[in-house]
């Protein structure tokens, strides 16, 4: 029986649809992402911190409501079809294009701000030193610049990898067949709760294989500077009057994808159909910012002693503790919560249910998506500074507080926008361990959706636009 639920070959189409959609998204990701950061981080382009939030505005957006957006924008009865009569055979996005592309859409920031956080820590002088040499600014981009970037590419990529393994609501919508998509329905469908464990390892050990390949990645890197030296303010790359215009096309084309579609589509719903805001907003909204904001500090803070240990103490035992939280972040969420309700309901049943719980269950959850940035700016952070403070009287903890801690504060806050911005379209987790009653943003849209009340969620789902916007603008102001 159990060679028969493992070795099948629909499990085998499982992981090759998921495994195609991974290297999919990450392309794209890369494609888009990558001129996008640079552009907003080390060129005169008028905007940048305008163009910023509006490249980051796609992390706000959930999942399920970017494909809810994407399928109505074609059919018979689609949008498209509605403003412009003869473009009525548009076909309707699903699949795998479908799932690509929407998962494309909300998850090029993560890559987006791990990639402005690492060009902004940069060292100028090492691209100036290249330039000295006789290397063009390409060349130097391509030979020192894009180097220096690796453990961003590396951490973002993984957060991306482990976001479409653990999707469900895109790949349902699109009517893909991915390892999620197979094991939310055994789940909640057929209640196999057997072939669904099974699916469920095999879907970690496909985690743990992206774990494995990132370490080897990541081993011996060292990108710190070597000697001493007197740091250079960071000047930026002038634009000419094409280069300004082709960086103007890219950014509005991608903010047209990725925030225009959604957002258009989002307000269509509510003007079409009379959607009206009610006095479950304000519950909602009281009920997301309740565990975003605790979730979002905690991530922060404990990401640090996790980098630390496991960048400035490589070994065995530091790196399987720092790759813990990954770990705990591939668990597909609904088996997660389930796992968690039963330790609670066997030692300590009085709290099953409330806050307390929900916020610790999503702590541990979103740890990872805090890791990454924290480390990329521990491994620009040369050790050196420790050791001269270390020498001058100052304790291991006094050290690291006045001389490490500051240089940390950009990935933290990079941290804590990613954590918010994912908390307040969490799902899942808040379904199953929210109190009775509790409800959030985002279990309004999705309560909505999945009845295709559109004009209805519509409220809910621009209610976490907004805050989302608001809140990684001030991020980005601080981060000057």
């Amino acid at each position: 029986m159990l060679s028969g639920i493992v070795f099948r070959w629909r499990n085998a189409q499982f992981f090759l649809n998921t495994l195609l959609l991974v290297l999919g998204v990450l392309t794209l990701d890369i494609l888009l992402a990558t001129p996008a950061a640079w552009l907003t981080s080390r060129t005169n382009l008028r905007g940048r911190r305008f163009w910023t939030v509006l490249c980051v505005l796609p992390l706000a957006i959930p999942g399920y409501v970017m494909a809810y957006a994407l399928l109505a924008l074609g059919g018979n009865n689609g949008i498209v079809t509605q403003f412009f009569p003869f473009l009525s055979r548009v076909p309707r996005l699903s699949g795998y294009w479908g799932a690509l592309l929407a998962l494309t859409a909300y998850t090029s920031p993560y890559l987006f701000l791990n990639l402005r956080s690492a060009l902004l820590g940069l060292d100028p002088g090492l691209e100036e030193a290249a330039r000295s040499l006789g290397y063009r600014y390409r060349e130097a981009f391509c030979h020192v610049i894009l180097p220096q970037l690796r453990p961003a590419f590396y951490a973002s990529g993984l957060l991306i990898s482990l976001h479409v393994l653990g999707d469900f609501g895109v790949v349902s919508l699109m009517r893909y067949e991915s390892f999620s998509y197979a094991l939310y329905t055994e789940y909640l469908l057929s209640f196999e709760h057997i072939s669904a464990a099974w699916l469920a390892l095999m879907l970690l050990a496909f985690t743990a294989s992206l774990l494995y390949l990132e370490a080897r990645l990541l081993k011996r890197v060292t990108l710190h500077r070597a000697g001493r030296g007197v740091a250079h303010h960071l000047s930026l790359v002038p634009l000419g009057g094409t280069g300004r215009a082709i960086a103007y096309f890219f950014l509005i084309s991608l903010t047209f994808v990725t925030v225009a579609v959604p957002i258009g589509s989002v307000l269509f719903w509510m003007v079409s159909g009379g959607g009206e805001i009610n006095a479950g907003l304000i519950k909602g909204l009281i009920g997301s910012l309740s565990v975003a904001t605790p979730t979002s500090v905690l991530c922060a803070f404990l990401a640090v002693p996790f980098a630390y240990v496991s960048v400035r103490y490589p070994s065995r035992v530091s790196d399987a503790l720092g790759r813990a939280a990954y770990i705990v972040y591939a668990i597909p969420p609904l088996a997660f919560a389930l796992s968690l309700i039963f330790c609670v309901l066997h030692s300590v049943p009085f709290i099953y249910k409330t806050l307390p719980v929900l916020i610790y269950a999503c702590t541990l959850h979103f740890l990872a998506e805090a890791i990454g940035p924290v480390r990329s700016s521990l491994y620009q952070a040369s050790p050196h500074l420790e050791e001269a403070a270390r020498s001058l009287g100052c304790s291991p903890m006094q050290a690291f507080f006045r001389t490490l801690l500051p240089l940390l504060s950009r990935g933290m806050l990079t941290a804590t926008a990613l954590v918010f911005l994912a908390m307040m379209k969490e799902l899942p987790l808040t379904f199953l361990l929210s109190p009775a009653g509790y409800e959030t943003l985002a279990l309004n849209v999705w309560s909505y959706t999945t009845e295709a009340m559109f004009a209805e969620g519509a409220p809910y789902a621009l209610a976490i636009l907004l805050i989302s916007a608001a809140f990684v603008s001030v991020l980005i102001h601080r981060q000057r």
